[in-house]
């Protein structure tokens, strides 16, 4: 359940980070709800995953879905460059993320 929690946590972030460029784009309230949100419920959903994996585990691989997704997303939504280098690493984040799993 651990690991449920933990992809649950970076997909919240991953709306935080989204909510983070909305904010500064459209300076509404629902933005700005869904970001505190986000945040909110990605720290509330890593800390009950930390009761089981290791800190150090469990940082690795909420940091490196919340940065991989977040870069996807800034590609698909808000046009950032999608060159195949910049996919490449992206996919190196979420195979250290997977091999943390593997591992663990």
């Amino acid at each position: 359940m651990s690991w449920f929690y933990l992809v649950l946590a970076g997909l919240f972030e991953m709306t935080g980070v989204t909510m983070i460029n909305s904010l500064h784009r459209n300076r509404n309230w629902q933005s700005l709800f869904l970001l505190l949100g986000g945040f909110g419920a990605s720290f509330l959903f890593l800390a009950l995953a930390m009761k089981e994996l290791p800190m150090g585990t469990a940082y690795a691989v909420w940091t490196g879905i919340g940065a991989a997704g977040g870069a996807i997303l800034g590609m698909v939504f808000y046009g950032e460059p999608k060159d195949a280098k910049r996919i490449f690493f992206i996919g190196i984040v979420l195979s250290a993320a997977i091999g943390l799993k593997l591992i663990s």
